[in-house]
């Protein structure tokens, strides 16, 4: 009997390890790049809090108040605006959730929950607390809630590749900050060319997600660690 509790006790940790949303390979990655994205957002916010007109930076970069893309590109830009509307997101987080269950991780399909509805939160939150607009009163502006959208999922889908492939800390940074780079440029374009955000608030939405998607995965997986373990103490007991 003996033997067999310690064979329990000894799978019980690597599967645990084994379901975890966030990668033990990427801890001591994270939790500078988290913090880093925190002072960046924190920074811009205060920075624009409560302007109404684009930045030196933003000038910089593109008229950022400009309807600027035409063509098939805005066909392009709309349809990427369209992931982060209320319809978008749900449809979009429906299909990862499903694709979570599909692979028996229910704990994934917990966080694609969890850390948009945080990230959507929080850029709603800051929003209001910086009030910075564009084109005119009410249009709140800063963070980018699309930008972030989109990023945090990147992040969480590269997050759960990590971790089911195996990947040490260089591939599964290198891959984080892939998925995050590209999903982060292809909304604030969209949303940049379409005049619905200054670049700055883009990169302020790229930052959220960088910052609260993975404090979101450290939670889900202490949440689920414990009720895990007040589960199977009975049961170990019994054994």
């Amino acid at each position: 009997m003996d033997r067999r509790a310690g064979a329990y006790l000894d799978v019980g940790p690597a599967r645990s390890v084994a379901r975890a949303v966030l990668p033990p390979s990427l801890h001591a990655w994270l939790a500078p790049v988290a913090a880093l994205a925190t002072l960046v957002v924190v920074a811009l916010g205060f920075r624009y809090a409560g302007h109404g007109e684009p930045g030196r930076l933003d000038r910089w970069i593109v008229p950022p108040t400009a309807d600027s893309v035409r063509g098939p590109w805005r066909h392009v830009a709309l349809a990427l605006d369209f992931l982060g509307e209320p319809a978008g997101s749900v449809l979009v987080i429906g299909a990862g959730v499903v694709g979570c269950l599909l692979l028996r991780r229910p704990r994934a399909a917990l966080l694609v929950v969890a850390g948009a509805g945080t990230t959507v939160g929080t850029t709603t939150l800051l929003k209001h607390l910086v009030g910075r607009t564009i084109h005119g009163p009410g249009n709140l502006s800063y963070p980018s809630g699309h930008t972030a959208f989109l990023t945090a999922l990147a992040l969480m889908a590269a997050l759960l590749a990590t971790g089911r492939l195996g990947l040490g800390r260089a591939a599964g940074a290198s891959l984080v900050l892939a998925a995050t780079l590209v999903a982060g440029a292809v909304m604030g374009w969209a949303e940049v060319s379409l005049g619905a955000h200054y670049p700055s608030d883009a990169l302020g939405g790229w930052c959220t997600a960088l910052a609260v998607v993975p404090a979101t995965a450290w939670l889900v997986d202490l949440t689920a660690d414990r009720t895990a373990a007040r589960t199977t103490g009975p049961a170990r007991r019994r054994r």
